[in-house]
């Protein structure tokens, strides 16, 4: 194994947890040599403890003996890793703090929150301190970060990426992901991570529900992505709803399988060691021991027909835009109540992709008063490495 070596770079934005500060050199050549990256503290490295965000977990988990696929895959093609990085506890929030560890700094708007449950991963990547960092996305936990803090990120298609060597929060809806600052960087590490997709456009939606839920300041970004894309695949756009029940109805689906899938995949662990939550978090934990099991299958029944009804709409050859968070991120010492109000709406955002198990990909664009907001593209499942390039493509085209 290659030693590591001591974490020297000044964490000016305190993004790494105090137990990931090494280094690990990647081979010396590769697709992504010269490259740095950070991993979420709910991957595996070999030899280094893995926290997922609560000093509970780190003192009951004995140091891993193997690494995620995926560091090794990003190891193996050049990159370093340049250690670990603070994630939301269990990654169960999309707001980005965390009692023990703190609030890392958003760079790209230092006033306002990074967005979780990646909060490192974003804060590190957005500072350039590395060029592009591993995190998950269960609810929003990658395209929330990267609307709030200007970055390219994703929520992979569910089960295209390994999930070995990875902490869940709920494995029916967990994927990795990563954010990078810059388009280049984004392609070099699909490059290596996914596969190809053979996914030719030829149509355009509009989520007319999802673009409800965004604030007023995203209209005029979605409007503009909307008509660059017609103008790329010369397709004109349709719109329509995601769903016909309404997307709340589609959050609180989400909410019930995913806190009872949560629940089974944790709720021992909590019971034994009794870990201090931050009160949010604790709140979440105790609503997800409450749901029965007859619930959470008649949701998960319900979201198999979520999953067929988008598949549908969106056939092979369908891409829809959609905002990315339903808000630019709150400032640091925004209401709770607030707070809480705008994870809601985001969550109805999200949840269409996560429920589909689908590919999103967030461009990174800006309000009219240079404040982070993301614009996403929606794909068929595996249609990921394509439906990057095309973002990238829609991005280049757009005015900055």
């Amino acid at each position: 194994m290659t030693t590591d070596l001591p974490l020297t770079l000044n964490d000016t934005v305190g993004a790494w947890v105090p137990h990931g500060r090494f280094v690990r050199p990647g081979q010396a050549s590769g697709p992504l040599q010269g490259l740095r990256f950070a991993a979420k503290d709910v991957f595996d490295v070999a030899g280094q403890p893995t926290g997922a965000g609560n000093p509970a977990w780190l003192a009951s988990h004995p140091v891993p003996t193997r690494s995620s696929p995926l560091v090794d895959a990003l190891l193996q093609a050049g990159a370093t890793l340049a250690g670990k990085v603070l994630t939301d506890e269990l990654a169960y929030s999309i707001h980005g703090d965390n009692i023990h560890y703190g609030t890392p700094i958003n760079a790209a708007a230092p006033a306002r929150v990074t967005g979780g449950s990646s909060s490192g991963s974003a804060a590190a990547v957005a500072a350039r301190l590395v060029d592009f960092a591993l995190g998950t996305d269960t609810g929003g936990s990658t395209r929330v970060p990267a609307s709030y803090c200007g970055l390219w990120g994703l929520r992979t298609t569910h089960g295209l990426l390994s999930r070995d060597g990875l902490v869940p929060l709920n494995p029916l809806f967990d994927t990795p992901t990563w954010l990078a600052h810059d388009p280049a960087t984004f392609e070099r590490v699909a490059s290596v991570l996914l596969p190809d997709s053979p996914f030719a456009p030829r149509r355009v939606l509009t989520l007319s529900d999802a673009w409800t839920e965004a604030e007023a300041v995203f209209q005029p970004a979605l409007q503009q992505a909307r008509d660059a894309l017609i103008g790329l695949l010369g397709a004109p756009a349709h719109a329509r709803t995601a769903s016909d029940e309404g997307l709340d109805a589609w959050r609180q689906l989400y909410v019930t399988a995913s806190a009872f899938n949560g629940w089974e995949t944790h709720g021992e662990w909590i019971a034994n060691h009794t870990p201090d939550f931050a009160p949010p978090i604790a709140a979440r934990w105790q609503f997800a021991s409450t749901v029965r099991a007859e619930d959470a299958a008649a949701a998960r029944a319900r979201i198999a027909g979520i999953r067929a009804h988008v598949r549908g709409w969106l056939g092979e050859d369908g891409v829809a835009v959609l905002p990315s968070a339903a808000s630019l991120a709150p400032l640091r010492d925004a209401d709770p109540a607030a707070v809480d109000a705008v994870r809601m709406r985001t969550l109805r955002i999200t949840s269409i992709a996560g429920l589909a198990g689908l590919p999103q990909v967030s461009l990174p664009l800006r309000s009219p008063e240079g404040v982070p907001l993301g614009v996403s593209l929606l794909g068929p499942a595996g249609s990921d490495r394509a439906l990057i390039a095309l973002a990238v493509r829609l991005w280049q085209a757009m005015p900055h």
